[in-house]
Order: structure tokens, then C-alpha cells, then sequence
């Protein structure tokens, strides 16, 4: 769909038979709620039928908006959708830095990553919406498909990181690059919301995404017999985990 101008003001939009606008609610809010409520709406859409299943049209019906109050915020659905994706990717990316907090316990901070991954994933579509274009980008938006490589690039140096503390730390083991061991765990996590999204019944995500935590320590950890701080160090993990349910 091609860039379209935007109205001159949110009083131009017209206003659908229930009364709501996306430009300017009825109660008040302000236009960036409204823009917010809006990318929330398109959000579960593309989550639901992709980028190319996703309409302005169908948008606007979700919203209970017309197409001009969609276009009033957004010059098209594709920066609709680039919007959505940096405001979501941003907050998931905070969360996690922001429950993690000051790295101290390499192997704490990697289960807590997989405990916020798990909350994130149950309680609303945003990794569904991540994960659904992110596959569909592969093929028919290039942009967009870049966008997603530069997230993924970021959670797995972030990942890399923590790794290399437990190495200077000795609780990891030094001939394990840490890269490839980012590479392994975002792999893992992605791999565990895509079977419980696909066999929710099946698939515990909780128990999951836990085992991705387990086997990767297991693989970096030398043996408690020669690194008895390791035992501790594991020990504490167990600690956290309880702390955390």
C-alpha cells in the first residue's frame, strides 16, 4: 500500500458508529495512548495472520476504528508494523535486562532469562507476534527480515556476555566459545515457544524452556569433582528458582 498524507488534526478523522477514535478516545486520552492502544491491536492481527493476512481494513475492525484514524498515526501498514515491532522489541529487551538487573550469578541470570521468556510467552502475543514475522520476513520483506537480525544479534551478545563472566569467573568452561553458546541458547528458547505455541497441550513451556537452561549449564560447567564452587554456584540457581515460583 502506497504512503498516504495525514490528516491536518485528529478532529478531521471521522468517527465510527460506536463513538471510538483512534486518534483521540472519547474519555480524553491523549493522542500517543491511542497511538499505543493502536500498534497493542495490530500487534495481536499480525500475530494471528501475519503481515500479509493483516489489513488496514482488518485492523480498523479489531480497533472498531475507521481506516483514517489508522492513517492518521501511521503513513501505512508497514510502518504500522515497523512501529510495533521497535515498542515491543524494546520493551521485551527491557524486561529482561531489568529483572536480570547487574550480572553477578551467570547461571542465575540464564534461568531468569528463561523465567521472563516464559511470562512474556503466556501472558500476551508478543513473542508469538516476534516469532510469526520473523519467519514470514525471511522471504517477502527484506527490511523487515533486517530489523529482526539486528534483535537477534543483540539477545545472543547479550547472551555471550554472561557467558563470558562465568568464564572469567570459573564457573563456565574456558574452551567453549561464547558465541556459539548465545547461538545454542536463543536457539533453544525459540525452539520451545514454537512447540508450545504449535501443542500447548503437549508442550510445557515452563518445563521447556527450564530444560534449555539445564542442558546448556550442564554442557559449560566443568565437574563439581574439579570446580567445587560450581556445586555452590548451582546450588544458589536452585535457590533463586524457588524464590521465583
Amino acid at each position: 500500500m502506497g504512503a498516504r498524507s495525514r490528516p491536518a488534526s485528529p478532529a478531521s478523522v471521522s468517527t465510527p458508529a460506536d463513538g471510538k477514535t483512534a486518534a483521540k478516545a472519547a474519555d480524553g486520552r491523549p493522542s500517543s495512548t491511542a497511538r499505543k492502544d493502536l500498534m497493542a491491536i495490530a500487534i495481536d492481527c499480525f500475530a494471528r495472520y501475519g503481515y500479509q493476512g493483516t489489513s488496514i481494513d482488518r485492523i480498523a475492525s479489531a480497533a472498531g476504528v475507521t481506516k483514517g484514524a489508522i492513517y492518521y498515526h501511521f503513513r501505512d501498514k508497514e510502518e504500522l508494523l515497523f512501529e510495533a515491532v521497535k515498542d515491543r522489541t524494546a520493551a521485551y529487551e527491557e524486561r529482561i535486562v531489568g529483572s536480570v538487573g547487574p550480572v553477578t550469578d551467570p547461571i542465575a541470570a540464564l534461568s531468569e532469562i528463561a523465567r521472563v521468556s516464559v511470562h512474556v510467552a503466556t501472558r500476551n502475543n508478543l513473542r508469538r507476534f516476534i516469532l510469526t514475522l520473523m519467519v514470514e520476513a525471511l522471504d517477502t520483506n527484506p527490511r523487515l527480515s533486517d530489523a529482526f537480525r539486528g534483535i537477534m544479534r543483540r539477545f545472543r551478545s547479550y547472551l555471550a556476555g554472561i557467558v563470558r563472566l562465568g568464564q572469567e569467573q570459573g564457573v563456565f568452561r574456558t574452551d567453549v566459545d561464547a558465541g556459539r553458546a548465545a547461538q545454542l541458547f536463543a536457539g533453544g528458547v525459540i525452539g520451545a515457544e514454537l512447540q508450545h505455541y504449535q501443542d500447548p497441550e503437549r508442550v510445557d513451556l515452563t518445563i521447556a524452556m527450564q530444560g534449555v537452561v539445564d542442558q546448556l549449564v550442564a554442557w559449560l560447567t566443568p565437574s563439581a569433582d574439579q570446580w567445587p564452587h560450581v556445586a555452590a554456584a548451582k546450588r544458589g540457581v536452585r535457590q533463586h528458582r524457588r524464590e521465583s515460583q
